[in-house]
């Protein structure tokens, strides 16, 4: 008789409680007595998702227009990416890139055929990406016999927390406890041209951006930023490097955000959406990018395991077919034309692209947010003033209405601080 799977549990293994043998409050003591301090949470707990709602403890439904910061596109518990992860879970999980797998190798093979790009490393987190991406550059610098290995960013971005991500990332709240940061930086204003004609030369080797800012307030780059910046890079010989790490794989509703303004880039970074909730970045680039990275120069133990690449390729399989991207568009339309009704006398500006829309208010959003999570919809900030909306790809109309009611009982209900005298 043929082998099967391995038992979960074997005979005599201690097993601890399930998470819904904690009550909420045991929940957050445990965390408050056991974990690094790095996160300020609300009070929920969540035990579950389906589709695109979140349960928490006591069985109550979210609407989740957060998407885990825009990683869950397919929405939670997707039939086809769970069946697709539970397959590869009893055939191989990890063997190190030491060693071939197939997983890692067709999910490259199919994000280079639907992009720019020649080549793909695979890292774990959208940080790793970046820093490789900032690693290729100044070795394509060095190899290729520039001048300089500086590195251009732009006000308002937003590239991770590694030491070199961090370092192309202007928030001083931060940056300052883990100073001094990696050398050779400069930022530029955002969608400012001019700034940039005067500081991209022969000394830098690489110019990060992002098409759509997400941390930095949900800012779309101007067209003739990104056409600008992309004529600099190559009379100047530096690297245009797009971080598509939110912005990218349909959000925007195209594939990649950059196909809005008819520029290609010579890196591009992704994480967050690619394996539908588990663990991974991805650093694409040219071929004249990649022939300059030897074996050893760069690697990541876990990088590109086979069960996360395995549930990438669902994802991506699904987000570049033609009818979901079409169905991104339309879902957006809906939800836009659903927040230009809303009325707010503090609503400053709505703005972003497809699913991926910030409003910015005159009042910080914390409380708003808050009362949003109370009345069931979980929306996020990107910065003290704007809230993030971005759902699971796979909303519907229905979903998009039921968010455009419970802002419109919100919004009723906010006030304007009181005006020091």
């Amino acid at each position: 008789m043929a082998e099967g799977p391995p038992s979960a549990c074997m005979p005599g293994t201690a097993i601890w409680p399930e998470e819904s043998d904690m009550t909420p409050d045991e929940v957050r003591m445990t965390e408050h007595r056991y974990l690094v301090p790095t996160y300020a949470r609300p009070d929920v707990v969540f035990t579950h998702g389906r589709g695109v709602h979140l349960y928490d403890a006591e069985g109550r439904a979210y609407l989740d227009f957060g998407a885990g910061i825009a990683v869950n596109a397919l929405g939670y518990s997707d039939p086809e990416w769970c069946q697709a992860v539970s397959d590869q879970a009893t055939k191989l999980v990890h063997v190190s890139n030491l060693y071939h797998s197939s997983p890692h190798v067709q999910l490259a093979q199919r994000l280079v055929e639907h992009s720019f790009a020649d080549r793909v490393f695979f890292g774990n987190s959208g940080s790793e990406a970046n820093e490789a991406a900032i690693k290729f550059a100044r070795a394509w610098a060095r190899r290729g016999g520039r001048a300089g290995t500086d590195v251009v960013a732009f006000e308002g971005g937003f590239h991770g927390r590694t030491l070199g991500s961090l370092s192309i990332t202007p928030r001083q709240k931060y940056q300052a406890p883990f100073e001094p940061l990696v050398p050779g930086v400069h930022i530029l204003p955002y969608n400012d041209l001019e700034a940039a004609r005067r500081a991209i030369d022969e000394r830098v080797c690489a110019v990060f951006v992002e098409p759509i800012q997400g941390e930095g307030g949900v800012r779309p780059a101007d067209k003739d930023f990104l056409l600008g910046l992309r004529s600099l890079c190559s009379e100047t010989g530096a690297l245009l490097v797009f971080d598509e790490i939110q912005c990218g794989l349909g959000r925007a509703g195209t594939l990649w955000a950059h196909e809005f303004y008819g520029v290609e880039p010579d890196m591009m970074t992704l994480a967050k959406p690619l394996a539908g909730g588990l663990p991974i970045g991805a650093t694409l680039v040219t071929e004249e990018v990649a022939r300059v990275i030897h074996v050893g120069d760069h690697g990541s133990t876990f990088g590109a395991g086979p069960l996360v690449c395995r549930a990438a390729q669902v994802v991506f399989d699904r987000i570049s077919r033609p009818a979901f991207l079409e169905n991104v568009v339309e879902q957006a339309d809906n939800l836009w034309r659903g927040l230009q009704e809303l009325e707010s006398k503090h609503l400053l500006e709505i703005r972003g692209r497809g699913l991926m829309i910030g409003l910015e208010f005159d009042v910080p959003m914390g409380p708003l947010v808050d009362s949003l999570l109370q009345s069931g919809l979980i929306g996020l900030t990107a910065g003290e003033n704007v809230l993030r909306l971005t759902p699971p790809l796979v909303i519907e109309k229905e979903h998009v209405d039921l968010a455009i009611d419970i802002l419109n009982s919100a919004l009723s209900g906010l006030e304007r601080p009181a005006r020091e005298a």
